[in-house]
């Protein structure tokens, strides 16, 4: 869809509901000189305020667009002010920065938003009762440092322009871990348990782990334990054989 800016004004183009111009109308369209956007790009952000640069070319007038008389314009977009969840785990005793309005709005000026912060505390949540008022310092941002594990939770930042309308909401769920305890990287950890010498980089191994004295106990053991066994099985093979010999000499022949 185009729209014109400019001079077009009850004669936009491509306004929906489109209805056909009549000729008195469109010869009246060709008097006007105005601009047409010709090309529009994506928003540079996925939620909240970003950027979109627009290419505008002249009409109107007896004039066809011509791609030299054409400009650029860059212009603020809103796809949606919702920015959803997300996570991060980080050890205590880091510094952790949570910037709300980042680099696109920093590029509009900080100051032309307000920003307010709230927190649920030790839960990792998106659910609005959950939280109550945050007081951060420097308002567009949250420094936590160090970090202790008393901050943990999720963090919930929403954005109002000077309009006093919300462009964003975001929430940041902080996970903190002690220094001491065991690292929640599954792919770290399925690198050291294919590889447990990474483990312990400190110890090495060469030749043979058991001693040659336990070998070869080991091994006397498994041929007598073998020995045994196959008297054992002689002796009832003839047994059976004595057993079965004696009734034959007993019945007699057939």
């Amino acid at each position: 869809m185009k729209c014109c800016v400019g001079l077009c004004s009850s004669f936009c183009l491509g306004t929906l509901p489109w209805m056909p111009f009549l000729p008195t109308e469109l010869q009246e369209l060709e008097k006007i000189s105005t601009w047409v956007i010709t090309r529009s790009f994506p928003c540079s952000a996925t939620c909240g305020l970003g950027l979109r640069t627009q290419e505008l070319c002249p009409t109107g007038g007896n004039r066809n667009i011509s791609s030299t008389s054409c400009k650029m314009r860059t212009i603020r977009c809103l796809d949606t002010w919702q920015c959803g969840l997300k996570t991060q785990t980080t050890t205590a005793g880091q510094r952790l920065v949570l910037d709300c309005l980042e680099e696109v709005m920093d590029a509009m000026g900080r100051f032309a938003f307000v920003v307010s912060w709230r927190f649920a505390h030790g839960i990792i949540t998106s659910d609005d009762s959950l939280f109550s008022r945050y007081e951060a310092l420097s308002l567009d941002k949250v420094v936590l440092d160090p970090l202790g594990e008393e901050d943990s939770g999720t963090y919930r930042c929403d954005v109002l322009d000077t309009g006093k309308r919300r462009v964003k909401r975001m929430y940041k769920g902080v996970k903190v871990l002690s220094p001491k305890e065991v690292s929640l990287d599954f792919a770290k950890g399925l690198i050291h348990w294919e590889n447990p010498e990474s483990l312990f980089p400190n110890l090495t191994t060469t030749g043979n782990p058991y001693p040659s004295s336990i070998v070869r106990n080991m091994a006397l053991i498994s041929v007598f334990i073998s020995a045994a066994m196959a008297a054992l099985i002689l002796l009832l093979l003839w047994g059976f054989y004595r057993i079965t010999l004696r009734r034959t000499e007993q019945n007699g022949p057939l």
